[in-house]
């Protein structure tokens, strides 16, 4: 009989679907979020402030939804962090500092869910297609981030939306865009049947543990023992994490920064980020990830990445580098997250794929609260400054990734 492709999961374009729309969402207000904490002296600090307890919550939400999806599915926690999300982004309708704290602290317990993502991908990968569904996630999740504040902007310019109204109209749009999010969680087909379930007492015990940095570290190191080459992945992945904070730092210096750039710039800005991210991240990871080195290139990514962030720092007022610096980026550091993820996935089992996605996910959780509040400090001296530790960190990646894998996850270019 002649051979037969393999019949197409739509969960995994479900999926997608999902996690899309909640980045997109998440980003989208970035633009809006200086109007909360205007009012107050020095502004910039407290956006930073606001940013690190939105990804500092992911330190103990992440572990616990990861445990949870393990033993009852992998839909409710979807179910649940659609509907978080979209209270939270109710909290952002009356523009006060005070229920933009609540949004951040609310939106952040939420966002653990991407452990979730991870092991419900993987549930239902194909093994030969386990590594390129992956990327493509991480690319999700990295041009989402500025395709959000992209569409912000155009919805802001196309409906000539006045600066004091500007706000309010974005807040709608989240609301709306997160209210549909539900109904796709809801829609959405189990990936983990027959999930075993979790006593009380576990949860109690994956709570108090995933608010121990300590202990968070021990259990990284217990399953590194299990699967060798986790813990390195791992430090990879935050200092990953720790350089991509420019992501969330960006629009704060564009605004304030030598560029001037007003909320029409910035669209633009990022409407040619997005797409050319998407154009790249797709055939990169479609015909190109499966056939090289990973390991060899997030090293060369990395390596390259390094002058780009510290030219992101330097450009003054030059719009040209800028857009020069952005092209360069989406062809190089822009396409390690999902390089990293790929290979993490190599080392996960059904039985703790959530635990170990969340545990990787609450680490990085802690190192996004860390490295926005040393941007956030950094920037009340020099608004250039934070570029400097985010190309320190990158090189940091650069650095671990020179470093060999364990053979199971070696790739080698095919002969």
């Amino acid at each position: 009989m002649p051979n037969r492709r393999p019949v197409r999961d739509y969960r995994l374009l479900h999926i997608y679907a999902i996690i899309f729309i909640d980045v997109v969402v998440g980003s989208a207000v970035g633009p809006i979020l200086p109007e909360f904490v205007k009012g107050l002296e020095w502004p910039q600090l407290w956006l930073s402030v606001g940013t690190a307890l939105f990804l500092g919550m992911q330190l103990f939400s992440a572990p616990l939804l990861g445990k949870l999806s393990d033993g009852y599915g992998r839909r409710p926690i979807f179910i649940i962090s659609a509907i978080g999300t979209f209270l939270a982004d109710c909290l952002l309708l009356p523009v006060r500092v005070g229920y933009y704290f609540a949004n951040r602290i609310s939106d952040g317990t939420t966002n653990g869910m991407y452990a979730t993502v991870r092991s419900a991908i993987t549930d239902i990968s194909p093994k030969e297609e386990l590594f390129k569904n992956l990327g493509i996630e991480g690319a999700i999740l990295s041009l989402g981030f500025v395709i959000g504040p992209a569409i912000s902007g155009l919805l802001l310019t196309l409906f000539d939306v006045v600066q004091g109204n500007q706000a309010k109209v974005v807040a709608i749009m989240a609301v709306t865009l997160s209210g549909l999010n539900m109904i796709l969680s809801w829609t959405l087909r189990e990936t983990h049947p027959n999930p075993p379930g979790v006593e009380a007492a576990a949860l109690k015990t994956e709570l108090v543990q995933s608010i121990n940095v300590h202990t968070l570290w021990t259990r990284l190191l217990a399953k590194n023992r299990q699967y060798p080459g986790l813990k390195q992945l791992v430090l990879m992945q935050l200092g990953l994490t720790l350089s991509i904070g420019y992501y969330f730092y960006f629009v704060t210096f564009a605004s304030f920064g030598e560029l001037k750039m007003d909320a029409k710039a910035i669209s633009y800005f990022f409407m040619y980020f997005g797409a050319l991210g998407v154009i790249i991240s797709y055939v990169f990871y479609t015909y190109i990830a499966d056939h090289i080195n990973q390991r060899r290139a997030i090293f060369w990514f990395a390596l390259l990445g390094v002058p780009i962030l510290i030219g992101y720092g330097l450009v003054g007022s030059s719009m040209v580098w800028l857009y020069i610096l952005i092209t360069i980026d989406c062809l190089t550091f822009s396409l390690i997250q999902g390089l990293i993820e790929g290979l993490m996935a190599k080392l996960t089992t059904d039985e703790d794929r959530g635990e170990i996605f969340g545990i990787n996910q609450a680490l990085q959780g802690l190192a996004s609260f860390v490295t926005t509040l040393i941007f956030g400090g950094l920037a009340l001296l020099d608004l250039r400054l934070p570029f400097g530790w985010f190309a320190a960190c990158l090189a940091a990646v650069a650095w671990l990734a020179w470093e060999r894998l364990p053979a199971k996850l070696a790739n080698t270019r095919p002969t």
